[in-house]
């Protein structure tokens, strides 16, 4: 591994927290009222009733999968006798699938967001950015999915995600992240430029979700029964006098 390469493995995770996490500090503190998905449903909502859904829960699915495949380390599964063929079996089925449906749902929306006027004169050159990037996180992840499946491949569990779980505990693997095929290394560069934008972008509603909505108490709406006599009601007029 040459030095400018252990330099990137280094030192740019750090600086992609460092950005996030004061992207986030700073558009709550300055932009609070801007931190909106500025939504587009009034001027069309026939396609985005499909490709919002689908977009939102595939997109869980690969961010579940990302969390568990760089998290949990390979002895973990193996002690619950779960085999890395096993493991990368069933992780190129749904991840496959899951990235495959994001995609679709991605384009759908990319498609709308274009070849609708109304929607496409709402949208900044700060949406097309954000788009570019996610599209090229998403193709790059499923192409490495799927090639992460052939023999010759190095697995990500005993590259990527060593290096990964290093940073956080600042002793990153840079020898192991060095082992990676380029495919990983180019998704996982991708994946902290998306970071970056994250905070400055319509993506940073992902943090404002209406969690508490699903633990609120009921409100109790009482309808006046129909035979129930009903009172006039009252109008007060207020006469004008003359001067």
């Amino acid at each position: 591994m040459s030095w400018g390469e252990s330099l990137l493995w280094t030192v740019t995770p750090y600086v992609t927290l460092v950005l996030f996490v004061g992207g986030l500090i700073w558009r709550y503190k300055y932009d609070k009222f801007g931190w909106t998905t500025r939504s587009s449903q009034l001027y069309e909502s026939t396609l985005l009733r499909v490709a919002s859904p689908l977009f939102h829960y595939a997109l869980l699915f690969v961010i579940v999968g990302h969390v568990t495949g760089l998290l949990i380390p390979i002895g973990w599964t193996n002690a619950i006798g779960v085999s890395n063929h096993a493991y990368h079996v069933n992780a190129l089925l749904w991840g496959g699938l899951a990235g495959l449906a994001t995609l679709v749902a991605l384009a759908l929306l990319i498609w709308r967001r274009r070849t609708n006027g109304p929607v496409f004169m709402a949208t900044t050159v700060n949406d097309k950015v954000m788009y570019a990037v996610l599209a090229a996180a998403i193709v790059s992840g499923v192409v490495t999915t799927a090639a992460g499946y052939a023999p010759t491949e190095v697995s990500y569990r005993t590259t990527v995600a060593p290096w990964f779980r290093g940073v956080f505990v600042l002793q990153p693997d840079v020898m192991a992240m060095g082992q990676a095929s380029g495919l990983y290394k180019v998704h996982t560069l991708i994946g902290m430029v998306l970071f970056v934008l994250f905070p400055f972008s319509r993506l940073v509603h992902a943090l404002s979700a209406p969690l508490g909505y699903l633990f609120r108490p009921y409100i109790v709406y009482r309808s006046r029964s129909d035979s129930a006599p009903r009172r006039p009601a009252r109008v007060r007029v207020r006469q004008n006098r003359p001067l």
